[in-house]
């Protein structure tokens, strides 16, 4: 082993060169972990931050769905900003009750199947007036909406899904955690190649203000890697705007006109100057069994998916491993944030923000007061609707762009529990990647299916049942999750050898919230709470 460590120039490499990287209960490197706020004026700026961020999908869904609903472009403004309103509210909620994880709640994918279902179902197909037609749809996603809240309301507050989480392992948690982010590959770059002259250049501008300048310019060096959003955003933006001023669009074929143009949205015309969102806003919900199920179904792959997001969220802020009767907490506080959406009118429902879990590590800074800042900018945004609406109308390319890094930084948490297994067993590498693999594969068929026969592979006579098996098998991270979870479960699982090679024996002080004092520091209720709501 000649040419190796330090001292002479052939010498063997050095002892601890070749021992392997230890493992760590907690990210290092985070520059302020849950309970170390930043300074006002920093912490201000990353909440606006993440405020920008989270906007993509706040926008994206309802400019999806409410004109397939009938609505107009005032009825989108205003379902985006009720989308806004309840983001805000669930996310402090979810800081200060839930699993006090700096994670952002907002909108969800997962739970626009089952809305698109009930816009195609037959009893609104003869409704002539599109203003109507919008009115009875909301009021249907609502019914379900609040149905379906039970599912997680209960789930999570009877500690229900305290006795699943422990028995997840690390090994399990891999292809969880991994597909929450890396599963949501579709909403990267074909959305940056819908319009690739403005989403190609601010993901390349991205990459080099977070990675690349703060090792040139070591005097901005935390500057640039934490504002690189702020930063390029405005730059992009603005290059996009002299584009549509210049008439670069002017004969392109109106989808490159949407997707590329700045003034397309139709948002900032359609926004009331101010609007407080308030229950029952669009009428009293109707309810229809069938289509609550099929809203059960996606509540369910939701809950899911957000245990994987918490459980990178906890690793991106810098906490120890999560304990289950906290996530369990989480999950419930969650439900209750269906229930709002129900109440207000999203036309979606809510889980935790991906993006915004990837945001917490390009920034470094996993602090519990940015994103309660963060959820104040959303509410403040939310009622003063024109100026809210201007930032909403940033092209989606430009999110998509953002997606690339933050969605591949939330999957990559996932990647970081193989630390704490064996990957020379291979009862390992057969869990690993076999549940990846499906993860991918099975939601693949559905989805090239319904795209060809515009209905899923499983097609009875009764509607609400297939939405809810195609709902299910749709969601990467939950087909993944759920063939992990289930293979680590049943195989060899009380070898002594086989603890040791799924990592289990890492995570058992966190299994109970007593049998690590930090478990106190990181998830503990505030205003005493603890008292009346003891963890487990």
């Amino acid at each position: 082993m000649a040419g190796g460590g330090g001292g002479g120039g052939g010498a063997a490499p050095k002892q601890d060169e070749l021992t392997p990287h230890p493992v760590k209960d907690q990210l290092p490197g985070v520059s302020y972990c849950i309970t170390s706020p930043p300074p006002w004026p920093e912490a201000i700026l990353l909440g606006f931050q993440h405020y920008l961020v989270m906007l993509g999908t706040t926008v994206i869904i309802p400019t999806a769905l409410v004109p397939q609903m009938g609505g107009n472009n005032e009825d989108k403004a205003v379902v985006i900003q009720t989308l806004l309103f309840v983001a805000g509210i669930n996310t402090l909620l979810q800081n200060f009750f839930g699993t006090r994880l700096p994670a952002v709640i907002g909108g969800s994918y997962t739970f626009v199947l089952p809305t698109i279902s009930i816009i195609l179902a037959g009893r609104y197909a003869n409704e002539p007036n599109p203003h109507t037609k919008f009115l009875r749809i909301m009021r249907g996603t609502q019914g379900a909406l609040i149905v379906a809240s039970a599912l997680q309301i209960i789930v999570g507050f009877s500690g229900l899904w305290r006795n699943v989480a422990r028995y997840l392992s690390p090994l399990s948690a891999v292809p969880l955690v991994a597909l929450v982010g890396f599963g949501l590959y579709e909403l990267g770059f074909p959305s940056v190649a819908k319009c690739v002259e403005i989403g190609l250049p601010e993901l390349i501008l991205l990459v080099i203000f977070a990675m690349y300048l703060p090792h040139t310019v070591h005097m901005l060096k935390s500057i640039f890697d934490r504002f690189a959003v702020l930063f390029t955003i405005p730059i992009v933006w603005l290059y996009a705007y002299l584009l549509t001023v210049g008439g670069a669009y002017r004969n392109a074929p109106p989808k490159t006109q949407f997707h590329c143009r700045t003034d397309r949205s139709g948002l900032i015309g359609g926004a009331p100057w101010i609007r407080v969102p308030y229950p029952f806003q669009w009428g009293a919900p109707t309810f229809d069994a069938g289509e609550a199920f099929a809203m059960m179904a996606a509540s369910f792959v939701a809950l899911v998916e957000s245990t994987g997001a918490f459980i990178a969220v906890s690793r991106y802020a810098s906490a120890t491993p999560i304990p289950p009767s906290v996530l369990s907490r989480g999950i419930g506080w969650q439900g209750i944030g269906i229930l709002l959406d129900g109440l207000f009118g999203t036309g979606n429902g809510s889980s935790v923000s991906v993006e915004n879990a990837g945001l917490l590590a390009l920034t470094r800074v996993g602090s519990r007061r940015v994103i309660q800042i963060s959820a104040g900018f959303m509410i403040f945004f939310s009622i003063l609707g024109k100026f809210g609406a201007v930032f909403a109308s940033i092209p989606a390319p430009i999110f998509a762009a953002l997606y690339c890094i933050f969605f591949a930084y939330a999957g990559s948490a996932g990647l970081g529990f193989l630390q704490f297994c064996n990957l020379n067993s291979f009862r390992t590498k057969f869990i690993l990647g076999f549940s990846v693999f499906m993860g991918l594969s099975v939601p693949q068929y559905f989805n090239e299916y319904t795209s060809v026969a515009g209905y899923g592979p499983v097609h009875t006579h009764s509607r609400w049942f297939n939405d809810m098996i195609n709902v299910l098998f749709s969601s990467k991270a939950f087909v993944a999750g759920f063939v992990a979870y289930l293979l680590d479960n049943t195989i060899h699982r009380h070898e002594s050898s086989v603890r040791k090679d799924r990592g289990y024996h890492w995570w058992d002080k966190f299994r109970s919230y007593r049998t690590d004092t930090r478990s106190e520091e990181f998830y503990s209720l505030p205003f005493n709470l603890n008292k009346f709501f003891p963890s487990v």
